[in-house]
């Protein structure tokens, strides 16, 4: 085949790849996955694969590939492609007042006078572009825990500082990681967030729970309630406060994150520990299934077949209760956590309309606080890489705990007669 040509088909792909960053190619049905796993690296890390199409074109000029109908072509597509994803990346860089806009909106424009304090500063500041095992080791204190009796699918990492000090009583965040139910694991999600708050003095915990289909629902909710039981009992000696938790996770991760946030103690999720404490202080869950009913519309119409096929294993009208008990949405009330939800518009795996739904329904029924963060552009799994998004989230996460820090901090105070201003960032 002629090089023109060669380099026109590879154009093409690379076309193909930035049009579905800038808008995914499908939403719904069998093509979503592969639309979400192509796009997601161009729509969060951009410059890097224009630098790649830029280089591309430089090297069919000096093979010569410019001088055919189709290398010229090839070369047009080219530059298309570096010309989108410079509007993807366009696209991402007001993320950090994006991220303020919805603080102020819901904590008010004098927040950040409410916020307490971060245990310490930072040393690095630079956040992981890639999840790599270097980043793992430099923080991890304690890795493959394990926290029930369950096995390696039962374990949980601890993540450090390797100079806080044991007696730290640090804030702890608790990431759940996500993968339909079926899949995932605790290595390789979150990256930019726990080393954020890590270099910050927090202690995370990242844990692994039992996975379908060789586990059944409520498994994975009961191992996350476990690893809460775990952390409370423990994470003291790490340095952690089990007094102040807060819960993250994304997609699957995010639907457990919630639900766990939604029904602390909640003895039919804690089978054998019912008087475990399970209960947190906060919650951020990213771009999570929020209603297992699709009671509204805004899911999808697929995921139910996942559920009853491989998850739940049970008719969907035979055992709607099921369902119910399984879907934050159930559970949404006045006692609800202050809560931080993340989305972007592209998501091709979880519509961003659910996420809509959650928070309307949220700040409807709690009288806690509710930030909602819209990412217009954004894939599913965006945080995973380190990019403008995910930098703004991070930063933004962080404010949003210390305030729900300060506030609780403050109402120990009230409570005790001695109110008093929280400190200040």
């Amino acid at each position: 085949m002629e090089r023109g040509t060669k380099y026109l088909l590879s154009s093409s792909m690379r076309a193909l790849h930035a049009a579905n960053a800038r808008t995914p190619i499908s939403r719904s049905g069998p093509l979503s996955l592969p639309s979400f796993a192509w796009g997601l690296p161009g729509s969060e890390l951009p410059r890097p694969h224009m630098a790649l199409h830029a280089a591309s074109m430089a090297w069919a000029i000096a093979r010569g590939s410019h001088r055919t109908l189709a290398g010229k072509a090839g070369l047009a597509l080219t530059a298309a492609s570096i010309a989108t994803l410079w509007k993807v990346h366009q696209q991402s860089t007001d993320a950090e007042q994006l991220v303020e806009r919805a603080l102020r909106d819901q904590l008010g424009d004098d927040y950040r006078s409410r916020m307490a304090e971060s245990p310490v500063e930072a040393t690095r500041t630079k956040l992981p572009t890639l999840p790599t095992r270097s980043v793992r080791k430099r923080y991890v204190d304690g890795g493959h825990i394990q926290y029930s009796e369950h096995g390696k699918r039962t374990t949980l990492d601890v993540w450090k500082r390797p100079d806080l000090p044991a007696d730290a009583g640090a804030p702890v965040v608790v990431q759940v990681h996500g993968g339909a139910w079926v899949l995932g694991d605790k290595e390789g999600q979150a990256y930019p967030l726990l080393a954020h708050l890590v270099e910050r003095g927090w202690v995370c915990v990242s844990v692994t729970y039992r996975l379908s289909p060789r586990a059944t629902w409520p498994d994975h909710i009961v191992d996350v309630k476990r690893a809460l039981a775990w952390v409370k009992d423990n994470i003291a000696d790490h340095g952690g406060d089990p007094s102040w938790i807060a819960l993250t996770g994304g997609s699957a991760g995010g639907h457990l994150c919630a639900l766990a946030a939604l029904t602390p103690n909640d003895p039919q999720f804690q089978p054998g520990f019912e008087d475990a404490d399970t209960a947190v202080q906060a919650a951020v869950p990213f771009y999570g299934v929020y209603d297992w009913l699709n009671r509204d519309g805004t899911g999808r119409d697929d995921l139910t077949k996942l559920l009853v096929d491989r998850v739940v294993k049970q008719p969907f009208q035979s055992a709607r209760d099921v369902y119910e008990q399984a879907s934050p949405m159930t559970h949404v009330g006045d006692h609800a956590v202050p809560m931080m939800l993340l989305h972007g518009t592209n998501d091709s795996l979880v519509p961003v309309a659910q996420a809509r739904s959650m928070v309307d329904l949220l700040r409807a029924e709690s009288k806690q606080p509710v930030v909602y963060v819209e990412y217009p552009g954004a894939q599913h799994a965006f945080d995973v890489f380190s990019g403008n998004r995910t930098d703004a989230a991070v930063a933004g996460i962080e404010r949003f705990l210390n305030v729900a820090r300060g506030e609780a901090g403050q109402h120990v105070h009230e409570s005790a007669g001695e109110a008093q201003p929280s400190s200040t960032t």
